[in-house]
């Protein structure tokens, strides 16, 4: 859009200025021609009207086509090994070339309209000149012009349609630009569903967390209640695990905790103030969250662990890894420290992504930390070790969600969670008493013969 509006607006000055000089003219040579010849004008304009609403609605189709198969070729290409595995490469390429199709069609629909839209504007021109002859040939007769004048007429009229040709041309031209940018217009102007306008920071705080009541839809699917009025809360310097079946809220809770997403109904409290109200930069320096995929850039380890911290100290970057259990396999390395990991972590396996992602948290010394199935690709030493380093002499609020029936064994405190609600409360030795929930999960890990999984 930039481009067309640099470009383009000393021809549409130019073309404006010489427009009103000859109408000016044309008006002195006859004012009936004139105004006969402003009859052209809503003709043109509602021509231009339908053309430019429809040709904006095919361009941000157009758009959208393209973006479409750009994002469905990122996926395969992302997930080839995946592809080649259940060797799907012919249904995968079919994809694609239905995708093309769709936007070869949107762009034939596109260009074809503009050619009906300008063989209308040429027969409306042609039936113009038609009737400016026919009645100037009458003005002549009747004495009211010459013929001479009438040539002028005609030869201002035909430059003047080159002026004008050229103001609705590069008029159309903006009309396309701002069709193809309003994709990035609408992203610009879009206000986030979750606020970050929190001013509260506090000197101290302690890492109480609440959940009061709280009920969650996802907004692709709001029919769905994925947590129905749940209340629990997180107490200082314990290790809270939450267990229970695969898509029972858990992961959904600590969304929420992250702020990733706003409950419906019910509030989330951190040290008894509702979690919007904190500063949004101060609120998730005092949050770590690790979670089971963790997300590394493509920077050196140092880079990656001191993520966002400004002026990180060495020592501190040392500290964090070897609580980690990380520092052992970095120095190990051909770089140490300095070593690039890869395009999102690909030059590590998926458990030292994972150490180095605990790293990652741990380095920010937050009072709140959420470990989602963050020691799942780790062995049971490596596992051990981590769990020590994260003991209660800490003081932090530990959330756990973890399906290792050793891990669950250590905490605290257990929550269940079940089909979006809270089933059951206690430690260990309690909920086995109870012989609910809790109890029928852990038979079942015995039950399939498995020592690492409440699933």
């Amino acid at each position: 859009m930039s481009q067309s509006i640099a470009l383009n607006v000393n021809v549409v000055l130019r073309s404006l200025v010489k427009t009103v000089g000859i109408l000016f003219f044309m008006f002195s040579l006859s004012w009936q021609l004139t105004v006969l010849m402003f009859i052209e004008s809503p003709l043109t304009i509602v021509i231009q009207k339908l053309y430019n609403q429809y040709h904006m609605k095919l361009v941000q189709e157009v758009q959208d086509s393209i973006a479409k198969s750009n994002q469905l070729a990122g996926e395969i290409i992302s997930s080839i090994k995946t592809v080649r595995s259940f060797g799907t490469e012919d249904e995968e390429s079919r994809l694609f070339e239905e995708k093309l199709q769709e936007t070869h069609q949107l762009k034939t629909k596109r260009d074809l309209v503009t050619a009906v839209y300008l063989v209308c504007l040429r027969h409306v021109q042609l039936a113009m000149q038609l009737i400016l002859l026919y009645c100037g040939q009458y003005l002549i007769r009747t004495g009211q012009m010459s013929s001479g004048s009438l040539i002028s007429f005609i030869l201002y009229q035909m430059n003047l349609g080159d002026y004008v040709r050229t103001l609705v041309h590069m008029y159309s031209e903006m009309i396309h630009s701002v069709g193809a940018a309003e994709k990035v217009f609408e992203y610009l102007d879009r206000k986030p569903s979750v606020r970050t306008d929190g001013k509260l920071e506090t000197e101290t705080l302690k890492g109480h967390v609440e959940f009061q009541n709280v009920s969650f839809s996802y907004p692709t699917r709001p029919e769905i209640q994925v947590l129905k009025n749940v209340s629990f809360e997180l107490k200082c310097g314990e290790i809270t695990a939450l267990v229970g079946p695969s898509g029972g809220g858990k992961t959904t809770c600590v969304s929420l905790l992250e702020r990733f997403y706003e409950p419906q109904s019910g509030q989330i409290l951190l040290d008894g103030k509702p979690i919007e109200e904190y500063e949004h930069k101060y609120y998730h320096n005092k949050l770590g969250l690790v979670g089971q995929e963790p997300v590394l850039f493509a920077l050196s380890v140092q880079g990656n662990i001191c993520y966002g911290l400004q002026n990180c100290p060495m020592t501190a970057v040392t500290a964090a890894a070897q609580r980690a259990n990380a520092h052992g396999f970095i120095e190990r390395m051909e770089h140490g420290y300095n070593t690039d990991v890869g395009e999102a972590g690909g030059q590590l396996s998926a458990g030292q992504k994972q150490r180095i992602a605990i790293a990652r948290a741990l380095i920010r010394e937050p009072q709140v930390l959420i470990l989602d199935e963050a020691t799942s690709s780790l062995d049971v030493e490596s596992e051990h070790m981590i769990q020590q380093a994260l003991s209660r002499g800490t003081g932090q609020t530990i959330l756990v969600i973890a399906h290792r029936l050793k891990t669950v064994e250590q905490a605290d405190k257990i929550i269940v969670i079940e089909n979006g609600t809270v089933m059951e409360e206690g430690n260990h030795r309690q909920l086995m008493e109870q012989e609910g929930c809790y109890f029928r999960l852990v038979q079942r890990v015995f039950h399939n013969g498995e020592e690492g999984s409440t699933e």
